[in-house]
């Protein structure tokens, strides 16, 4: 996909979130100035990760050319509506947020051994591991270089603590529960840092260097890591769905690669009780990844029948609704209002 096209898509990702995200006429005039925001970061994100090293700079455009739906940069721009609006600042730190999380997906394919992200090869597919992790180290460089970038206290410190939590997310996922730990409560954290973490960050930040008031921030910032975990425990069923062309992720990917999700988690939970469960687990557990699709559509098809799907959307819309409850504090209107659709429309996850 070239870089035009990349963006073409990009943007119309976009503006059909947006669409989805301010319903009613009232706030069309906020609708507007995020869509223009938007214009404006994806005009500067991909200039922003530009090198003049071709080796460099070709690496670093590959996922951020692919498109996506800049869903944290809304966000970002969502919430400096509280404060200034979209100043330049905002947008600095709205592309920031984005190439901090293009940077940690080159990671989390190489860890993940993804053959794929956002309908193109992933990049460790097409130039290998070492260099799907240096381009993801160069992004996070780039990232840091712009919130340096921005005039005030505590910038390069708020981004520091972010990328710590994402680390701390990936390094946990990778080594596995304490031997006394609940690996339920412990997947619950990973998602809450490597998920959760950025997802605050862009809302929080939004507000922060738009001058919104400051009792406004850590609230935001509990909606923002909250409705992560919500987002990536809704990411576990979508992994069981019968239609693809609906979710856009092939059924049991996920199960497939081995990757842990709630419904394995509480189904193993289960297992050490129920026979049936011990079964349903041995022949999930027993997947590889050259398993015929027949095979894997059927034991997915079994997972998606059993309670402990229907228990994970339910911890998922639990989520998502401790995070709109956290948004109390703002004033009622427009921002609120659309936070709380983003929610919904997060855990819908049908646009």
């Amino acid at each position: 996909m070239t870089a035009v096209a990349g963006r073409s898509a990009a943007l119309t990702a976009q503006l059909r979130f947006t669409e989805r995200l301010f319903a009613t006429r009232e706030d069309r005039a906020v609708a507007a100035r995020i869509d223009a925001g938007l214009e404006r970061v994806e005009a500067g994100i991909l200039e922003q990760v530009a090198f003049h090293d071709q080796v460099a700079d070709v690496r670093s455009r590959y996922l951020l050319a692919a498109g996506g739906k800049r869903v944290r940069p809304v966000l970002t721009l969502l919430t400096a509506q509280l404060g200034d609006g979209i100043t330049d600042d905002v947008v600095t730190a709205a592309q920031a947020v984005e190439i901090l999380h293009v940077g940690s997906l080159y990671h989390d394919d190489v860890m993940d051994e993804a053959a794929e992200r956002r309908g193109v090869p992933s990049a460790q597919q097409v130039w290998g591991n070492s260099v799907a992790i240096l381009t993801g180290d160069l992004l996070f460089a780039r990232a840091s270089k712009l919130i340096a970038g921005i005039q005030g206290p505590g910038n390069v410190l708020a981004q520091a603590e972010v990328f710590e939590r994402l680390v701390l997310g990936q390094l946990h996922e990778t080594v596995g529960p304490e031997p006394d730990q609940d690996p339920v409560d412990h997947y619950l954290q990973v998602l809450a840092d490597k998920t959760g973490a950025l997802i605050a960050a862009a809302a929080e930040w939004g507000a922060s260097y738009a001058n919104a008031p400051h009792a406004y921030r850590a609230p935001l910032s509990t909606f923002g890591r909250r409705i992560g975990v919500a987002f990536q425990l809704i990411d576990d069923v979508i992994d069981l769905a019968p239609d693809e062309a609906e979710t856009g992720k092939h059924p049991g990917t996920d199960l497939r690669a081995g990757v842990p999700t709630l419904p394995l988690l509480l189904l193993r939970r289960r297992a050490a009780t129920d026979p049936d469960d011990r079964a349903l687990l041995g022949r999930i557990e027993a997947l590889s990844a050259d398993e015929t699709d027949a095979t894997v559509a059927e034991v997915v098809a079994e997972l998606r029948a059993h309670p402990v799907t229907a228990e994970t959307r339910a911890e998922a819309l639990r989520w998502a609704g401790s995070a709109k409850a956290a948004l109390d504090v703002l004033p009622a209107g427009t921002v609120r209002r659309a936070l709380i659709r983003f929610a919904d429309l997060l855990v819908d996850r049908s646009y």
